[in-house]
């Protein structure tokens, strides 16, 4: 008897120490059963009290008074499936007659608290059909990717969302993308995941850095172009237009459209076309989009309005040639000028982290996402890499992206250069990457590629 007790103190300890230290390991040894059982035990009683259940069937009302037995009780959600994760539950129910997926929407914090999980998020999979994600732990507190990745072209896991899954930068879903945050919040992290994935991909990387290049040139080995002051990037941005053209003409030399040729087959965007003469897509990288819209001159507001109009021609228009863009930056409101509004209007990711003023996340969910502006304001100032991101349908999540120094995104990014692609369009913005013994490089428009 005084063994088991000894085994069972042994066990209770290790439990309460792997909860404090390691929550992790504790919700895959301890927690998801536990977790598992609470969710069964209560799951009718917790149904009722979040007003989650519907009055039983009138037949089955008639038939209790026909054989005299007590009225049946309320009927909960049916559970279709209960699938234990490495961060949590997931519980897929079936709705009953008069039950919307909104109601369990709304209900998913009384059910956080009814269970006693850490987090759950609610979607509707289909008619009928909703599914709750529920977290054992906070997963964003130290972020851990999963050994398994779903990985595809032009298709990036750059973060991890508050549910524990995996969120992904997807190009060819999601064209354009815009990333806003405060200082010390955490943009940087995330860019460099970002280049980070795509280093490994048939891509071409150009940046425009105007911090004199302190950001993205130590990547440089991977970049196919990049620019660190605003009359190289015009250049850049003009050259990247006319490389537009260009992969256009291929696109429409190369449509086959006939009657003999299935609508299947004819070519719209450089996906459609053969793989043997498909042309390289084209990531653009803007670090601090307000170095690019801010003036002191005429001249210079003239060389502004020149860089606004081209971004806008690359997010109306880039897409289907290939060409993606990756807008970052501290504020990104009407303030910066004419042009700045249409400019935001295409892009269609936001990304918001930690910012100073209710004004700068109304900037990037403002128009398509007030849940998203609430949940933007309210991440902590001691939490760097928190950050929401949402789209156009409205939707919104907590992410976090795992901590990638910048000497990991140097080593992958020079592990990588022989996949950086020669573009000739590009070819005098390719940075050099030997800088020379005097110092300082300033990347011009004379830079060549050096090995």
């Amino acid at each position: 008897m005084a063994r088991l007790s000894v085994v069972l103190l042994l066990v209770v300890v290790t439990a309460l120490v792997l909860r404090w230290r390691r929550p992790a390991w504790y919700w895959m040894t301890f927690g998801v059963t536990f977790a598992a059982l609470r969710v069964l035990v209560r799951y009718t009683s917790v149904m009722d009290a979040c007003g989650l259940t519907v009055p039983p069937a009138r037949w089955r009302l008639a038939l209790s008074r026909m054989t005299n037995r007590p009225a049946p009780e309320p009927r909960a959600p049916r559970i279709l499936r209960l699938r234990p994760t490495r961060t949590g539950l997931v519980l897929r129910l079936k709705l009953r007659p008069g039950q919307d997926a909104f109601d369990v929407s709304a209900a998913t914090d009384r059910l956080r608290h009814s269970f006693g999980m850490y987090g759950v998020t609610a979607r509707e999979l289909r008619s009928g059909v909703v599914e709750l994600r529920m977290t054992g732990y906070d997963v964003l507190k130290r972020v851990q990717m999963p050994a398994k990745i779903d990985r595809a072209a032009m298709r990036i896991p750059v973060a991890l969302r508050e549910d524990g899954s995996v969120h992904y930068r997807d190009y060819r879903t999601v064209p354009h993308g815009l990333t806003l945050g405060a200082t010390e919040s955490g943009k940087s992290v995330y860019q460099r995941n970002l280049v980070a994935g795509l280093a490994a991909q048939d891509v071409a990387l150009v940046g425009i850095d105007c911090k004199q290049g302190v950001e993205l040139y130590p990547l440089a080995r991977r970049f196919s172009a990049l620019a660190d002051n605003q009359d190289t990037a015009l250049e850049l941005l003009e050259a990247l237009v006319s490389h537009m053209e260009f992969v256009y003409q291929l696109i429409r030399k190369q449509q086959r459209i006939s009657v003999n040729v299935p609508d299947a087959e004819i070519a719209a965007d450089i996906w459609d076309l053969a793989e043997d003469m498909r042309p390289t897509p084209v990531v653009v990288l803007v670090d601090e989009v307000a170095e690019l819209a801010l003036f002191a001159s005429k001249e210079e507001e003239k060389r502004r309005d020149r860089i606004i109009t081209a971004l806008v021609r690359l997010a109306q228009l880039g897409r289907a040639a290939g060409i993606y863009l990756e807008i970052c930056g501290q504020r990104f409101g009407s303030e910066l000028g004419k042009g700045i509004t249409m400019l935001r209007a295409q892009l269609t990711g936001r990304t918001a982290h930690r910012v100073n003023d209710e004004t700068s996340a109304n900037m990037a969910f403002g128009d398509i996402s007030p849940d998203a502006v609430l949940a933007a304001i309210q991440i902590p100032t001691d939490t760097p890499g928190i950050a929401v991101a949402g789209d156009s349908t409205g939707g919104c999540s907590r992410i976090r992206a795992p901590h990638t120094s910048l000497r990991e995104a140097v080593n992958l990014c020079n592990k990588y250069a022989d996949r950086t692609p020669d573009l000739p369009a590009l070819a005098p913005f390719r940075p050099a990457v030997a800088p020379p013994a005097s110092g300082a490089v300033r990347l011009t428009k004379a830079s060549t590629a050096t090995a």
